[in-house]
């Protein structure tokens, strides 16, 4: 089984989970929060471990390979869900992972970005080796965050960058790392800012790199999408009304759905059912969490109504998709 970055012994930039926080975005799970999943029924969460970066900041930057150790307690196998951003570059492949219902197949050469929400689950056969980059929500500020689209999931996670792209983005993940680990040449608090530029400056060439990937040229989302889509991860579980977010928000609801048609091509409340199905694919494919639980996660109280739901969007009842995923 491949094993992933740690630092110097420890836990390492890995596996997240529960609700993100600091820039607003991601989460929203109905599952067990923190690292605990008592009842056994919950998709697997891990917090970012702060306390191991170097100097306690919100990112950590490593190589991946078999002699190092990924966050201590995660099950790599599993699935888990992440709650800050894990960006891989890979030296060597074929690596296969599963980033929420697909698997992906790396090279050399190609990188893996998983989002804040999402959730994952290492190969046993894979040979992780290369280098991996973590960020915890709200290190950075939020008009970097939308600059650089970190919460674009309609991105692909799989990146595929060209020579010139490629050397450009070794060059920058290089230059973080050494501004990462030189912890003696300024105090924190100027260390830190200079990580955060520094990172910006690579986030830059990935959100480039990802835009220009996409089979459709990227939308530019004004910043009533960008309110709209954040206030939706954090309560799609318990709000599916689109009069609620518009009023929460003070837009009319005819501003509300130009925003969000004019980024997405749907409507808003497609786009919050959307999101309700995702995450009820991902707790009836990676728990044993019973129906009516997960329904009651994504914020129908009543089994049935939730099974009708789910149908409507799926084509399927809840226990087939489950089955279907076994």
């Amino acid at each position: 089984m491949a094993v992933m970055m740690g630092q110097d012994g420890g836990g390492g930039a890995g596996d997240g989970g529960g609700t993100a926080g600091g820039d607003g975005t991601a989460g929203g799970d109905g599952t067990a929060g923190g690292d605990d999943t008592s009842a056994g029924d919950g998709i697997r969460t891990f917090p970012f471990p702060a306390e191991l970066a170097v100097g306690g900041v919100g990112m950590q930057i490593g190589p991946m390979g078999t002699d190092r150790t990924w966050h201590a307690d995660a099950p790599l196998h599993r699935v888990h869900r992440i709650d800050f951003h894990v960006v891989m570059l890979f030296t060597g492949g074929p690596v296969r992972h599963m980033i929420d219902f697909a698997e992906y197949e790396a090279g050399a050469g190609d990188l893996l970005w998983i989002r804040p929400g999402q959730v994952h689950r290492f190969s046993r056969e894979s040979e992780y080796r290369g280098t991996v980059l973590t960020m915890q929500p709200g290190f950075l500020p939020r008009s970097t965050v939308e600059a650089t689209g970190l919460y674009r999931y309609d991105l692909p996670p799989l990146l595929r960058p060209g020579p010139a792209q490629l050397s450009a983005l070794q060059a920058a993940l290089d230059q973080l790392r050494r501004e990462y680990e030189d912890t003696a040449t300024l105090p924190l608090s100027l260390h830190t800012a200079v990580l955060r530029h520094t990172l910006t400056a690579c986030l830059l060439r990935l959100a480039h790199l990802a835009a220009s990937s996409a089979e459709t040229s990227p939308q530019h989302a004004d910043s009533t999408f960008i309110r709209f889509r954040d206030a939706v991860e954090q309560g799609f579980a318990v709000n599916h009304s689109v009069s609620a977010y518009a009023d929460a928000l003070g837009y009319s609801r005819r501003t509300l759905v130009r925003a969000v048609r004019a980024a997405t091509g749907e409507t808003p409340k497609g786009f919050i059912d959307k999101r309700v199905i995702l995450e009820a694919k991902r707790l009836l494919a990676h728990t044993e969490m019973p129906i009516g639980r997960v329904g009651a996660a994504v914020g129908f109280p009543d089994a049935a109504n939730f099974s009708k739901f789910f149908h409507l969007h799926t084509g399927q009842t809840p226990v087939a998709f489950r089955a279907e995923m076994r």
